[in-house]
């Protein structure tokens, strides 16, 4: 196991496998809030879900109703178990709470490969990848 040490940005604990990406990604527009499919245009991640998974990125961008697209997803029963971000921004920030998926940042992402199964203590801002 590798244990990454980060800063919490909302509570809770997950346990899942990595959706990983090393582009940003815009929630309004470029995620599917019904199915959790990422459908922006030549993203490293178009056709995959966020569903389920922890999902592994440098940060989001986009327009801030991306945070409703977040709320929207976790209500379809979609949405992302955990979030892990090098740098959260304010659209992530503020979909996590409402949501009320752990999130956590400051993480050296490039240590975080896609498949891994990891296990988020979004408390502590701690993060344990297997090898």
């Amino acid at each position: 196991m590798i244990e990454l040490q980060g800063r919490r940005i909302y509570k809770g604990m997950a346990e899942g496998e990595t959706l990983v990406t090393r582009v940003d990604i815009s929630f309004y527009g470029g995620v599917d809030p019904e199915t959790g499919e990422v459908v922006e245009k030549d993203h490293p991640l178009e056709g995959k879900s966020v569903s389920g998974k922890v999902l592994v990125m440098p940060s989001g961008k986009g327009s801030t109703v991306g945070s409703y697209v977040l709320y929207a997803l976790k209500k379809a029963d979609k949405a992302p178990i955990a979030i892990i971000n090098k740098e959260t921004d304010p659209v992530i920030a503020v979909g996590s709470i409402i949501s009320e998926i752990p999130t956590v940042d400051k993480i050296d992402i490039d240590k975080i490969e896609a498949g891994r199964k990891v296990k988020v203590d979004a408390d502590r801002g701690i993060i344990m990848v297997e090898k």
